[in-house]
């Protein structure tokens, strides 16, 4: 019999497992499992030395893993709770609005950088996530166009000179984050006649060099609320290879949340609609209807999901508005938004109505993030997993299990 042992296919649990032990004691992985096994043989019972059930082996959670990431476009946190959930650590944020920059202060302790078109990208520090929900804005090729006549080369400069995208593009040039994570609304791919979609994908993987990886994900099956957003994970080529095994999160398994599980049951007063209001919601509703249009109020079902939360919410709340018992319906309340959209509980709101309605409507749900990022997170797993020493990213180790 040979005295070499390969084990080939090891649960990725079991992998995550060997690595944290074995680094917390400073040994090689090979020592490491030599002194398992020389552990369990020592004793009678092999199952009362193993810290998990072979027989009964169920997928799990990725644990903690320590990296670095920048956070832009912040809005009020939706990308840095689940990122600092799995171990991540912000080195930079930046946000123009000085509302949410108040709440973000209030929340992470850190008031972000400012404007990010006036923040010089080798200014900011390295980084191996990057993270931003951006703006939605159109591309000009007029001048693309001309110099293809011309036959002169072009950068992607060209092509998105003058938009956010070109500030996200210009950090990434610089500061080569291995994942760059991104959210923008669902329409994103159609907008302009899908043109602003063709100069995104062309400027991460022809000209940076990423693979990318899209999907359009329904906050639905993490919050009672129809919320579509596409969601955009970037690879490094020259970290992660040209074809990373990415996949995106499943559906959740478990029962949806219903409206009603979120609601405060003594709401406010000052929520519910004047008879002014409410009539006008209801004559601006009629006159639609019988031109055949399907504008109007949206009269919530307080069993099953309400419409999207926009940042218009604050001027009447006409998309969502909640049922009552013998009186005008209501909109919702802040602390209602903040639980619609799966923030925290305990997150207090330090701005008035108008501002919290207004950053929620902008906000990214933290709980589909919290899905993809843990499926990053176990890509980041594959890619400790196949270096024997640890995934060097950018020349050094950014990220030890």
């Amino acid at each position: 019999m040979s005295n070499q042992l390969l084990v080939r296919n090891v649960p990725e649990q079991i992998r995550t497992w060997i690595e944290e032990e074995r680094n917390s004691r400073h040994m090689t992985q090979k020592d490491f499992v030599l002194s398992v096994l020389h552990q369990a043989h020592e004793n009678s019972s092999i199952q009362s030395r193993l810290p998990f059930e072979p027989q009964h082996i169920e997928p799990a959670l990725v644990g903690r893993i320590p990296f670095s990431f920048i956070d832009l476009f912040s809005g009020i946190g939706g990308f840095r709770i689940p990122l600092e959930g799995i171990g991540g650590s912000c080195v930079f944020s930046s946000e123009i609005d000085k509302y949410s920059q108040k709440t973000y202060k209030s929340w992470f302790g850190e008031t972000p950088h400012g404007d990010i078109t006036q923040i010089n990208a080798a200014d900011i520090p390295d980084h191996d996530v990057l993270a931003a929900g951006f703006p939605c804005q159109p591309f000009s090729l007029a001048g693309v166009s001309k110099k293809n006549s011309l036959g002169r080369a072009h950068g992607f400069n060209c092509e998105i000179q003058g938009t956010l995208f070109f500030n996200i593009a210009s950090i990434i040039e610089v500061k080569r984050p291995p994942i760059v994570l991104l959210e923008n609304v669902k329409n994103l791919k159609s907008h302009d006649k899908g043109r602003t979609w063709k100069v995104i994908q062309e400027t991460l993987e022809k000209h940076l060099e990423y693979k990318v990886f899209h999907k359009v994900i329904d906050a639905a099956d993490y919050v009672p609320q129809h919320r579509e957003r596409v969601y955009i994970v970037c690879f490094d080529t020259k970290v992660f290879g040209d074809n990373p095994p990415f996949e995106f999160p499943d559906k959740p398994e478990s029962e949806r949340l219903k409206l009603a599980d979120i609601l405060d049951p003594n709401p406010d007063a000052k929520y519910t609609l004047t008879d002014h209001l409410w009539k006008y919601l209801q004559d601006y509703a009629e006159r639609h209807r019988a031109k055949g249009n399907g504008f109007g109020f949206g009269l919530a079902d307080l069993q099953g999901i309400t419409r999207t939360l926009s940042a218009r919410y604050h001027k009447d709340g006409s998309e969502i508005l909640i049922p009552q018992e013998g009186k005008n319906p209501r909109r919702l309340t802040p602390q209602e938004c903040l639980k619609l959209m799966g923030f925290p509980e305990h997150l207090p709101i330090v701005v008035s109505d108008t501002q919290a309605y207004r950053q929620f409507g902008n906000a990214i749900v933290p709980k589909v993030v919290e899905a993809v990022v843990r499926q990053v997170a176990a890509l980041l797993c594959w890619q400790l997993a196949r270096h024997n020493n640890g995934c060097l990213l950018k020349g050094k180790a950014i990220a030890t299990i």
